[in-house]
C-alpha cells in the first residue's frame, strides 16, 4: 500500500516562513550554541575583546549554517507501507513494512523514522537510517497486535532529517496513512447436521429445477448478453416485451446470523465480555457457514442487514464467499453496543420471508422480547439460539440457581416455540455448544416423530 511518492524539500516560496522553520528546527545542541555565541559577543563588547567577538560569532554561525545547509537541501524520498496481512483476528500478529527510496540526485544524510500507531497496538515505531545513496532504498519492518477487535489507522509517516553535527533537525510527515482491521476471533466449528424443517436450507450445495415442456416455462425479462435462442416469443407477445427462458432456477441454502446488540443486555466490558463473546461466535458462524455453501447474512437488533445487496440481502449466491466473509467481518470488527431496547426491528425483518437457517446471539432478554424472540421461530426452517447470562460473566453467584433462575425461565420460552436454546455459561467454547445444540436438535426432532423426515436436513 503506497504512501505516494513526498518530499523532504523545503522548498523557497516563503522566505519568512523557511527562516522560522529553520529557527524552529534547531536542537537542544544547535541552540546552545547560538546562546553561547551570543553570550561571547556580548562579553567581547562589554571587556573590549575583539578575539573573544570572532570565537562568538564562529558558535552562532555554526548552528545558523547547518539549519541554511539543512533547509535548502533538496531531498525527495518516496515512501511505501505493506501490511501483512491487512485484515488480522484479535489477538494475532500483523507486519507492517516500511520502503524508503531515494528518488534525488544527492545522498541523504542520517534519516530518522517514526510511523504513528495507536497505543492498543503497541509502542511507536522509530527507526534510524544511515546514507542512503541517489536512487537507493532501505526497508524496514515491525509487528503490531491488538486484543481488541476495531479499525485501527496507521500514520502518517514522519521523516526527520539532521545534519552531521546535530545542529539542527527538520521533520517532514507523508500525507498518506493506512488502515489495520483487527476483526474478531473466528472459532472453527464442526460440521454438525442441524436437522429439521429446513425449508430453503439442506444440503448447502447449489440446486437446479430442470423445467421441461412449454408450459413449465417460467419466463423473465431479457437481459443483455442472453441467447436469442433462448425467446420465450409466447411470452413475449403477451407480457409485450422480450421474454427468455428461465431454464434453470437456481437455489441455496440459506442462513441467518443474528446479533443482539442492544447495550442494556449486556453487562461488562474488554475481550473478556459477553458482548465480545456473542461477536466472536457471531462470526465464527458466519465464516462456517459460507464455507459450507450457505448463502449468508448478518442481522442486528436494529433490522441493519449486511451485506443488505439485492432483493433478500444474502450473499453467497452472486458473490465470492470471500468478499462476502470479507465484507461481515468488517462490520463486526467495529459493531458496537447498540441504543435500542427491543428486538421489533429485526423480527420485522425476520417476518418478510423464509429464512432458513436462523442462529441467534442473544445477550439478557426480559420476558418481553423473550416472547419477540420466540415469534422469529415461526418464519425459519430451523432457529438456534444461544442466550448470555451477562451478569453471570461479571460477577461470582451468590447461590448457584439464582443467575440462572431467570434465564432458565427464558430458554424454556424459546425451546417451546421450537428453537434450540442454549445457555452460554462463562469459558464456555462455541465448539461444545455448536456440538451440543446438534444433539439437542436431534433429539428434539425424534421426538417429534420424524420431523427432520419432512424436510431435508442441512449439514451446517
Amino acid at each position: 500500500m503506497t504512501l505516494g511518492a513526498a518530499s523532504a524539500d523545503t522548498g523557497r516560496s516563503d522566505r519568512s516562513g523557511g527562516v522560522r522553520t529553520a529557527l524552529a528546527g534547531l536542537t537542544t545542541r544547535g541552540r546552545s550554541f547560538l546562546a553561547a555565541g551570543a553570550a561571547a559577543a556580548v562579553c567581547a563588547y562589554v571587556l573590549g575583546q575583539p578575539d573573544l567577538l570572532r570565537v562568538g560569532m564562529l558558535l552562532a554561525a555554526l548552528p545558523l549554517i547547518c539549519a541554511a545547509v539543512l533547509f535548502r537541501t533538496r531531498y525527495r524520498v518516496a515512501g511505501s507501507r505493506r501490511l501483512s496481512p491487512g485484515r488480522v483476528p484479535a489477538g494475532s500478529e500483523a507486519r507492517v513494512h516500511l520502503r524508503m527510496d531515494n528518488v534525488s540526485r544527492l545522498p541523504t544524510g542520517l534519516l530518522m523514522l517514526q510511523d504513528r500507531v495507536p497505543y492498543v497496538l503497541g509502542p511507536r515505531p522509530r527507526f534510524v537510517l544511515d546514507r542512503v545513496e541517489a536512487g537507493g532504498r532501505r526497508e524496514v519492518s515491525y509487528r503490531v497486535r491488538s486484543d481488541l477487535r476495531g479499525r485501527y489507522p496507521l500514520g502518517p509517516l514522519q521523516l526527520r532529517l539532521t545534519d552531521p553535527f546535530g545542529m539542527c533537525e527538520l521533520t517532514r510527515s507523508f500525507s498518506s496513512s493506512d488502515t489495520l482491521t483487527v476483526i474478531p476471533r473466528v472459532e472453527a466449528l464442526p460440521p454438525v447436521r442441524l436437522a429439521g424443517e429446513a425449508k430453503g436450507y439442506g444440503d448447502g450445495r447449489q440446486r437446479s429445477l430442470a423445467l421441461a415442456g412449454e408450459d413449465d416455462v417460467i419466463p423473465r425479462g431479457y437481459r443483455y448478453g442472453d441467447d436469442l435462442r433462448r425467446v420465450h416469443w409466447r411470452s413475449t407477445a403477451r407480457y409485450g416485451e422480450l421474454m427468455v427462458r428461465r431454464e434453470e432456477q437456481p437455489q441455496r441454502s440459506r442462513c441467518t446470523v443474528l446479533l443482539d446488540t442492544r447495550g442494556l443486555a449486556y453487562h461488562g466490558a474488554g475481550p473478556d465480555s459477553a458482548f465480545e463473546w456473542a461477536v466472536g461466535g457471531a462470526a465464527s458462524v458466519l465464516v462456517h457457514m459460507l464455507e459450507r455453501g450457505f448463502s449468508v447474512r448478518l442481522l442486528t437488533d436494529t433490522g441493519n442487514s449486511v451485506p443488505g445487496e439485492g432483493a433478500d440481502g444474502f450473499a453467497g449466491a452472486n458473490q465470492e464467499s470471500a468478499d462476502a466473509a470479507g465484507l461481515m467481518m468488517d462490520t463486526l470488527a467495529v459493531i458496537d453496543h447498540s441504543d435500542g431496547t427491543g428486538l421489533s426491528r429485526a423480527y420485522d425483518v425476520l417476518r418478510g420471508g423464509n429464512e432458513g437457517l436462523l442462529v441467534a446471539f442473544f445477550g439478557d432478554l426480559d420476558e418481553e422480547q423473550a416472547a419477540v424472540a420466540a415469534r422469529m421461530r415461526q418464519r425459519s426452517g430451523g432457529a438456534v439460539a444461544f442466550l448470555l447470562d451477562s451478569e453471570a460473566w461479571v460477577r461470582e453467584p451468590i447461590t448457584p440457581s439464582e443467575p440462572m433462575k431467570g434465564q432458565e425461565e427464558r430458554l424454556r420460552m424459546l425451546r417451546e416455540a421450537g428453537w434450540t436454546a442454549l445457555g452460554v455459561p462463562r469459558g464456555t467454547s462455541l465448539e461444545a455448544l455448536w456440538r451440543q445444540a446438534d444433539r439437542e436438535r436431534s433429539g428434539v426432532v425424534t421426538a417429534a416423530g420424524g420431523t427432520a423426515g419432512r424436510g431435508g436436513g442441512g449439514t451446517a
